[in-house]
């Protein structure tokens, strides 16, 4: 465990921010979240849709504060968790959610989640204690995850296989204050959206073999690999888009800020 707690010691962090802001944003998106999922419950489908656009407003309106780092990184896990929806909720069904298809308040909601798991990891609350709070993840994702195989609901392995993931980017990850931020932020998630039946996980994988708990105890190491594909692919994102400024007319140097230098490190 101290390992684990040690690696948090060695996030370099960005620019000092105002007291409190980010926990603000933490709070916001939280609050967003439930709201939405409590609306949710007996919407129509337009009346979804509207979640959806009022959603995608929220979001653009948080990253419109955000170094362009953030905002790529954000791009990126709006990107590939959408893929992921698609893939595993209509076609794999491995999730179902209350209405045919995926909400469009789930794509911009990934990109709330991220915005929100980086804004814990990186408020000056969390940097005061890095170790702590690894620990302290460590320490509760373990016990949800036995929870979820020795309790009295259903049997979850892929929650227990996705919290070994979560407990290797606390160990080797650069960002590992990120991922502490990401266990608040999915864990509540998955925990209210199945509890009022916004979404379903199946008692088993499309093999038949993995049984998946409702819902699987380490979700937020699954949601890892959103936040380990943004730190990896989002400076190569904004080198493209820089190279492309430059081959405007009449445009100089890229701007400020797209030198790949996030707030919290990539991996």
């Amino acid at each position: 465990m101290t390992a684990l707690a040690d690696r948090a010691l060695h996030t370099p962090v960005g620019p000092a921010r105002r007291q409190g802001h980010d926990l603000g944003v933490a709070g916001v998106v939280l609050v967003w979240i439930t709201a939405v999922l409590l609306l949710d419950r007996g919407a129509s489908l337009g009346q979804q849709r509207l979640l959806g656009v009022a959603t995608w407003l929220l979001l653009l309106g948080l990253l419109a504060r955000e170094a362009p780092i953030v905002r790529a990184q954000t791009a990126v896990v709006v990107v590939f968790a959408t893929a992921v929806e698609y893939t595993f909720s209509p076609l794999l069904e491995v999730y179902l959610y209350r209405l045919p298809g995926v909400p469009w308040f789930v794509p911009p909601g990934h990109g709330l989640v991220y915005l929100a798991a980086l804004a814990i990891g990186r408020s000056p609350q969390a940097r005061a204690r890095p170790r702590a709070l690894v620990a302290a993840t460590a320490v509760a994702g373990t016990a949800y995850a036995v929870w979820g195989l020795l309790g009295p609901g259903r049997l979850d392995v892929l929650g227990a296989f996705w919290l070994c993931c979560l407990l290797g980017f606390l160990r080797w990850g650069r960002s590992a204050l990120l991922y502490v931020g990401a266990f608040v932020v999915v864990t509540y998630l998955e925990v209210l959206g199945t509890a009022l039946h916004v979404w379903t996980w199946q008692p088993y994988d499309p093999t038949g073999l993995v049984p998946i708990g409702n819902p699987p105890s380490g979700a937020a190491g699954g949601y890892g690999w959103f936040d380990l594909a943004a730190v990896l692919a989002a400076p190569a994102l904004l080198r493209a888009v820089a190279r492309a400024r430059m081959r405007l007319p009449g445009r100089g140097a890229p701007a400020r800020g797209l030198s790949g230098r996030p707030d919290l490190p990539m991996q």
